[in-house]
């Protein structure tokens, strides 16, 4: 069953497997200790420090482990906030960072201190001016992701990192979904990434952490990797850590080459085979690896059961499979359709024939789930010309309904003619007008409703 979902955790590497059950002999002592238990154990540990240093592209005395990348990143912004509070506290953070960073912003709002948000284009990239000018004299922190974790795209991490040192303000790198594939841009500050993204075990983070970057850990106090990471180290899974790492970014060049041509497959062949799909994410600046697409009428959830059905392991932001039932943060700042959202991310060794069946099975798996929902026929043109303002009241039925009502009622309108929907679903603030630019209308306005809820009013244009 081909295990396409690599950006939530990537496969255990071959290498993490024998470093990891070799460690479990070697490792199990306190590298705290001076006898020969404890020498041997912190022999271990040291070496893995300057492995995963080398990677990071930091001083070993510059990193410590954590119990997670969460934890890497709460420790890192929190200790760098805390460092600099006589600066300021504004936190500085782009709006497509990976949720471990917003909650941290949440904490750090609810405790008094100011978050600013920076936007994205299409794509899901920041632009550096735009970055720079949401600094001042009194940001503490800036946030910036090397790479998105949903859509791929790369970030211009350089340029950021040139205006933050600009404006004497550090940054903050969450390097989870890049590090596998190469060091992130020079410029940094703080970096923080996860093992299990890498194909290293769960449960060991890294952060480092430069010289000279005022730093304060919060909690108690611990002696252990220099107070930032408390409590006792998992030697065995840091090592299996350290020696994947090594080992993925050995190998990241053929096999980078290898799935970036897999990917523009997938980009390519889907809206060919699909209709009505937005292929989403940067198609040039973006992990080799990673591809995510929404398909217009389609239930998320429902699609990725059938995929799972059919033998495919995917992801999705869509917010159908949400128990929120509120689109992904990242696919809404992004301004894209969220519903029918299919992440691929495809691990190390994926085989070129598991991507061909997955492009044969595709189209069907999606028609069907159309079919279920009454979705139009996506391939058939407009109905003639009918009455004129119809309104579809859509409230309490979640997406793709709303989106859904609304195709089949464009074509009563005459061209000019408009479409009011009514909708209580947080995603049709979303799908809606992403729709009416895939199917080339206008979208108008969004006001309340009377009795609740939101009317959209959107413009039929042919």
């Amino acid at each position: 069953m081909p295990y396409f979902d690599a950006a939530s955790a990537a496969p255990l590497h071959p290498v993490a497997r024998q470093a990891l059950l070799a460690s479990l002999d070697e490792g199990w002592a306190d590298p705290a200790r001076l006898y020969r238990e404890g020498r041997r154990a912190r022999l271990l540990l040291d070496a893995a420090r300057e492995a995963a240093a080398e990677a990071v592209g930091c001083r070993p005395d510059e990193l410590v482990f954590t119990p997670s990348g969460t934890r890497a990143v709460h420790a890192g912004i929190s200790g760098a906030l805390a460092g600099r509070r006589r600066v300021g506290n504004r936190l500085v953070v782009s709006a497509v960072e990976h949720s471990s960073v917003l909650h941290a912003a949440e904490t750090h709002a609810a405790a008094g201190g100011t978050v600013t948000e920076v936007p994205v284009d299409r794509s899901g990239a920041v632009d550096a001016a735009g970055f720079a000018a949401a600094l001042d004299g009194g940001t503490a922190l800036a946030c910036l992701q090397s790479a998105n974790h949903e859509v791929g795209t790369a970030q211009p991490v350089a340029e950021v990192a040139g205006a933050c040192r600009a404006a004497g303000v550090p940054l903050l790198v969450d390097a989870a979904q890049s590090l596998a594939w190469g060091p992130v841009e020079d410029g940094w500050s703080l970096l923080a990434a996860s093992a299990h993204k890498w194909g290293g075990p769960a449960g060991v983070g890294l952060l480092a952490v430069r010289k000279g970057v005022r730093f304060a850990p919060q909690g108690p106090a611990d002696e252990r990797e220099s107070g930032r990471a408390p409590g006792f180290e998992n030697l065995p899974a840091i090592v299996a850590a350290a020696a994947s790492l090594r080992a993925v970014r050995a190998e990241a060049a053929a096999e980078g080459a290898r799935l970036r041509s897999l990917v523009d497959r997938l980009r390519a062949r889907v809206p060919e085979l699909v209709p009505n799909v937005e292929v989403v994410g940067d198609p040039v600046r973006r992990l080799p690896h990673l591809v995510t697409f929404s398909c217009l009428y389609a239930d998320g959830e429902t699609l990725l059961h059938e995929l799972d059905r059919a033998g495919f392991s995917v992801s999705s932001g869509s917010s159908c499979t949400s128990s929120t039932l509120t689109p992904s943060h990242v696919l809404r700042a992004m301004g894209v359709l969220s519903e029918g959202n299919v992440r691929v991310s495809l691990p190390p060794g994926t085989a070129e024939e598991d991507v061909d069946r997955f492009l044969d099975v595709l189209p069907g798996v999606v028609a069907e789930v159309r079919a279920r929902l009454g979705a139009p026929d996506a391939r058939a043109a407009a109905p003639a010309a009918g009455p004129a303002a119809p309104v579809v009241d859509a409230r309490g039925r979640r997406c793709p309904v709303p989106v859904i009502e609304l195709a089949k009622a464009i074509g009563d309108v005459p061209v000019g003619g408009t479409v009011t929907v009514l909708s209580d679903d947080e995603a049709a603030r979303l799908d809606i007008p992403a729709w009416c630019e895939m199917r080339g209308h206008e979208y108008v306005e969004e006001r309340g409703a009377p009795g609740g809820g939101s009317a959209y009013v959107v413009r039929r244009l042919a």
